[in-house]
């Protein structure tokens, strides 16, 4: 089967788009070509990897195998999202964001220039889940700068991590974290500042 673009789509040149790919899927209550799309120069976009429409995405983005990205996201230059995973809806991601496999990224998150998301990393956006009002109290995370989230954590909803720290593989983060820290052990702040660049 061959791919699917969808009207008012537009996408730059060198575009590698493989058999199976939806781009500007149009989400509930709106008809095809009602929102426009826009990706950029040089993408690969792997197989059953699925894009709505309303997207705005920058020049060298790329995807794993089925990977979802809802509508209304802002995605800078340079971005990699893995193998199976889902980026929700009004995400804002900066440049150069490597996103690894199997990650959710829900509504109203903030992913700052630089960062990298560890597989199997879940952020969470709803405070009191399964609630009447959990729709209106969605409170976003916040990935700074150059932040490393290791393999396997979850960060609870509204959590700020500050620029250039480092969150160690499996912890639960419920804390903000400052700027040059490292966090692990389930939150214990470490007391050395953390720079990943060289």
């Amino acid at each position: 089967m061959d791919y699917i673009i969808h009207p008012n789509v537009i996408i730059g040149e060198d575009a590698e788009i493989d058999g199976f790919v939806i781009v500007g899927q149009p989400p509930r209550r709106k008809k095809p070509g009602e929102i426009k799309t826009i990706i950029g120069s040089g993408v690969v976009i792997r197989s059953h990897t699925v894009i709505y429409a309303g997207n705005k995405i920058g020049d060298n983005f790329q995807t794993g195998h089925h990977v979802m990205i809802r509508e209304d996201n802002i995605i800078g230059n340079n971005v990699s999202v893995g193998t199976g995973s889902v980026i929700e809806h009004h995400v804002k991601i900066g440049d150069g964001v490597r996103i690894h496999s199997q990650v959710f990224i829900p509504e109203y998150c903030t992913l700052e220039e630089g960062c990298w998301i560890g597989p199997n990393a879940v952020l969470t956006n709803a405070k009191y889940p399964n609630r009447r009002d959990t729709k209106q109290n969605l409170a976003g995370v916040v990935v700074g700068k150059n932040v490393v989230i290791g393999a396997n954590v979850t960060v609870l909803p509204g959590i700020h991590i500050g620029d250039n720290s480092l969150i160690g593989a499996g912890t639960i983060l419920s804390k903000d974290v400052p700027d040059n820290m490292i966090v692990h052990n389930n939150e214990k702040l470490s007391c050395h500042k953390y720079s990943h660049k060289a």
